[in-house]
This record gives structure tokens, sequence and C-alpha cells, in this order.
């Protein structure tokens, strides 16, 4: 990875559209990147992976108010964690609980799969 990176490079990283990074700096859920002598963004790469992990948060259901916070207690107290920890703590329990409900939908659909493919192949051999 280059030393700095623009917007658009990060934004193709993370699969976002640059518009969709602004979006989420202008309101607060990433924070907002220093600027090069022009005035562009200028990502370095610890700014990319704390996108990358709030990404994470929001690809697995965290609403857009709870990243804020997350990122207003980074920009606070960098080496501050009680908060960060407890709120990832309890988005863990929330995504297990997803695990778990999606992995019942997936057995559920596993078995209509078999049902009909076993209907077919009974259906086919009369």
């Amino acid at each position: 990875m280059p030393e700095t990176l623009t917007i658009t490079q990060v934004a193709a990283h993370l699969g976002l559209d640059p518009d969709t990074l602004r979006y989420y700096e202008r309101h607060g859920v990433v924070p907002a990147p220093p600027r090069d002598h022009a005035g562009h963004r200028s990502y370095q790469p610890g700014d990319v992976h704390l996108l990358e992990v709030l990404m994470h948060l929001k690809d697995t259901g965290m609403p857009l108010a709870q990243i804020a916070q997350f990122t207003a207690w980074v920009a606070q107290d960098p080496d501050g964690v009680p908060e960060r920890l407890a709120l990832l703590q309890e988005h863990r329990t929330h995504v297990i609980d997803q695990i778990t409900t999606w992995q019942h939908s997936l057995d559920v659909i596993d078995q209509k799969i078999r049902d009909y493919t076993q209907r077919l192949a009974t259906h086919q051999s009369h």
C-alpha cells in the first residue's frame, strides 16, 4: 500500500463510492482524514485500517449512529478503550445471534433443496 492514498483509492479499496465516504465523513461516522497542501484528503495506512474496521462494523449491522459514537471515542482519546470495548462486546453478541439465526435459516433452505431435489429425482424416474 502506498504511503498515502486519495479518497478515490480508499473508496475503491473499501468497495464504496467516494461520495459515500464523504457522506460518512460529514455525518461523523468516519473521521476526517488530514489534507495535503492542495486541500485534498490524504489517507495514511492507519486511517485506512480504522475505516476498514468501521466498515466491518457497518457490514455486520451496527447502526451508523453507534459507529459515529465509536469514531468520536477514538477521536476523544485514542488510548481510552473501555467504552469502545463495551460497544464491541455488545455488537459481537449481536453478530453471534445473527449468525445463529442465519445458520438456522440456511439449514431450512438446505433441507428444502434436498426435498425438492428428491422430488425431482422421484418424478423423473417414473
